[in-house]
């Protein structure tokens, strides 16, 4: 059986480890084979989920292992914690990265996952595998799971603050940008973390049409079951929300969202008026004085734009474009007027003089082919 795959995404410090090891818990208890995967380079994820214990990172076993020429093994980087009265074992990896300043830590998501698929994480004997993920989503290696639809599905964390909602929002833009190239992550909803009742939060999910899956208020009592690296569920209000959510996505209760998140100025204008003046542009003579009569100029050959097409990691929108063209010409078209010209299935059908289904059939076709192109280029 393949295991199931949902990534949890949100801003730093707001709490998705705490969410991310309670739900694996709520699992476990429900008879639920669980891995817990962290995903961020300070590898904190599965400490409270295993008591305490800080558990040796996938980075950390492959240079060892490397430096003896040794291969990684399955027991070298998986652990299992066996809790009582728990029907089934908890198990646990953190992929970690490098030291601080030292290295890119979305590629070490990279390395991380390579040397997992090596070993079939995706083929284990799991019921689901939750992946605890940082929300920089700028970074392509924290955007591994939705850009190479490795999580079945998405959750979304969040608090109240303007920040935690900004991350989220483009998490579920990016998602929305991979789904245009054939990414098949879906996303389920939002759960609000540290919820004061302001209501910030579902007002954006309500703007941004997104689900609230589960609505967690500060609770001092879980909050010290987490502090001593317990689990927050057993807290009675806590654990039953926690329950719920659990028993809905077993039961594929929550049908799927399909945001595309919101726009820059529709978003900040559901904190209050904005001010749609242009900034005033400081003068050179301002900032270097009355040393030169002409300010210092940078030529275009001189300046990396991280938007041209020289650069690998930019453009994506013409790449994307190139690989439509390289669809064969029924894929195209119908992937064209749905996707870019925003057509509905009904419309292309009857422009196309063909079937819905068959036009969902040949969308389907023509996003598998452009992922493929697209990630192979």
């Amino acid at each position: 059986m393949t295991p199931r795959t949902i990534a949890i995404y949100g801003k730093g410090g707001i709490g998705k480890s705490f969410t991310t090891t309670n739900l694996s818990a709520t699992f476990a208890l429900m008879g639920k084979k669980v891995l817990q995967l962290g995903c961020d380079p300070k590898h904190d994820s599965t400490t409270s989920l295993f008591g305490g214990v800080s558990l040796p990172t996938v980075t950390e076993v492959f240079a060892e292992k490397n430096a003896c020429n040794e291969k990684v093994q399955i027991s070298d980087i998986v652990f299992r914690r066996d809790v009582p009265d728990f029907p089934q074992p908890i198990y646990g990896v953190e992929l970690g990265g490098p030291q601080v300043g030292r290295g890119c830590g979305g590629r070490g998501i990279i390395s991380g996952f390579d040397v997992l698929e090596k070993l079939g994480l995706f083929t284990w004997d799991l019921d689901i595998i939750l992946m605890d993920f940082l929300g920089d989503v700028v970074c392509g290696g924290f955007a591994t799971p939705l850009a190479r639809s490795l999580s079945e599905e998405v959750i979304l964390l969040t608090t109240n603050d303007r920040q935690s909602i900004f991350t989220a929002n483009n998490i579920c833009q990016a998602n929305n940008y991979f789904r245009t190239v054939g990414g098949q992550s879906k996303l389920l909803g939002l759960i609000i973390n540290r919820d004061d009742g302001s209501g910030i939060a579902e007002k954006y999910a309500a703007c941004a049409e997104i689900n609230i899956l589960m609505k967690l208020p500060y609770d001092p009592a879980a909050r010290d079951k987490d502090d001593s690296f317990n689990f927050a569920i057993q807290v009675p209000e806590i654990g039953e929300k926690f329950r719920k959510l659990a028993a809905d996505i077993i039961e594929r209760n929550i049908e799927s969202c399909e945001s595309a998140g919101l726009d820059f100025q529709t978003f900040v204008r559901l904190f209050g008026e904005v001010n749609d003046a242009h900034p005033t542009p400081a003068s050179a003579t301002e900032l270097i004085g009355q040393q030169t009569q002409t300010s210092p100029d940078l030529s275009a050959q001189e300046y990396d734009d991280p938007g041209s097409s020289d650069n690998p990691g930019s453009s994506d929108n013409e790449k994307l474009l190139s690989c439509v063209d390289k669809l064969p010409d029924a894929e195209r078209e119908i992937y064209r007027m749905i996707e870019i010209d925003k057509k509905s299935v009904t419309e292309t059908a009857r422009l196309q003089g063909i079937s819905e289904s068959e036009t969902e059939k040949t969308l389907s076709a023509a996003r598998t082919r452009l992922r493929k192109l697209f990630f192979s280029l």
